[in-house]
């Protein structure tokens, strides 16, 4: 009865999420919603409930609360084809204490030549943008069958001289049941203050008085609009369609809804043979651009360690595809 009513609640959220949202387009620090990982972003991001080591840092911090020893997670991929996008975080368990974990997301350009009215081709100056997250982390049990993570994670954006800055928090649980591995689970993202972009490029002389004309011009500075953080609630389900010795397979179910654009759901399955190779699907169903994602991965025990390789693939209706790679490493 109470897997039953657990489900209820889980489409019914699901079914409220979908309401319009008027705020389309209205956040900043966007590289917060690009997906990390090749295991997750190869499973559409159905991953709330599956995630289990550090990169559970960049989708659901509960799931930090499953790493038994050390683990390190790296990820690379060129968005769109032309900015650089690399992740790292690692975690570390306290036993009984619980499980801490680091983060870092960066989003860079490279130099971009600098025009103007008068210069269309070019000043000969060069300007770069970049944004960084970097968070702290902490994951335990409350229960056999119950966890619960928080991150607090540092955001900044610059381009040229102007940069904004603020803290956001994450928050995640999951909740098991016997019933086919069923894990019920939840995250809300980059909860925390607007942003506002400072800097030199913005102090320019004024005239304090129009009426004066020849009156001496004062330094004054350009105040720009602040802007919130795109902050994303996910709740979803993830069990076992078949498992035995040798094969398994798991599905997974996540609706997402952020603060800044549709509702949406994500669909993603994994099949894994022996627990060493492993297959990936998703389907992400009323996204604006992306569409399905595939992805692969190799389990390779080295002594003590388990170095994981995988890849993954979206793709966009317009956009160019998106290839990512990645390499876990988990210290037994």
């Amino acid at each position: 009865m109470n897997i039953n009513k657990s489900i209820i609640c889980i489409i019914l959220l699901s079914v409220a999420a979908f309401a319009q949202n008027p705020n389309l387009g209205t956040s900043g620090a966007q590289f917060l919603k690009i997906p990390m990982g090749s295991r997750e972003s190869g499973m559409a991001g159905a991953v709330t409930g599956l995630e289990s080591d550090a990169s559970s840092l960049f989708w659901n911090p509960a799931g930090l609360a499953k790493v038994k020893n050390v683990d390190l997670h790296f990820s690379y991929m060129k968005w769109f084809g032309l900015f650089d996008v690399n992740a790292a975080a690692v975690a570390y368990s306290l036993d009984e204490w619980g499980v801490i974990g680091a983060s870092a997301i960066s989003f860079a350009t490279s130099n971009i030549e600098v025009t103007n009215e008068e210069n269309p081709n070019g000043t000969g100056e060069y300007y770069d943008a970049q944004d960084v997250a970097i968070g702290i982390s902490y994951a335990k049990y409350l229960m056999n069958n119950f966890n619960v993570g928080i991150t607090v994670k540092y955001v900044n954006q610059s381009i040229w001289h102007e940069s904004a800055s603020g803290i956001a928090f994450d928050i995640g649980t999951q909740y098991h049941l016997d019933f086919r591995n069923l894990v019920i689970a939840m995250s809300m993202t980059n909860f925390g203050s607007d942003l506002q972009l400072s800097g030199s490029d913005l102090d320019v002389r004024a005239e304090a008085n129009s009426s004066y004309p020849v009156a001496r011009q004062a330094p004054a500075t350009l105040r720009t609009s602040d802007y919130p953080l795109p902050l994303t609630f996910q709740v979803g389900l993830a069990f076992d369609i078949y498992r035995s010795d040798f094969f398994n397979a798991v599905g997974a179910v996540d609706a997402v809804h952020p603060n800044d654009n549709k509702e949406r759901v994500n669909f993603g399955t994994e099949i894994s043979v022996y627990d060493r190779f492993f297959l990936r699907g998703g389907y992400i169903y009323n996204h604006d651009t992306q569409n399905f994602a595939l992805g692969a991965g190799v389990n390779i025990p080295s002594g003590s360690t388990l170095i994981d390789f995988s890849y993954a693939y979206s793709n966009y209706d317009i956009l160019p595809c998106v290839h990512r790679i990645s390499i876990g490493l988990k210290i037994l």
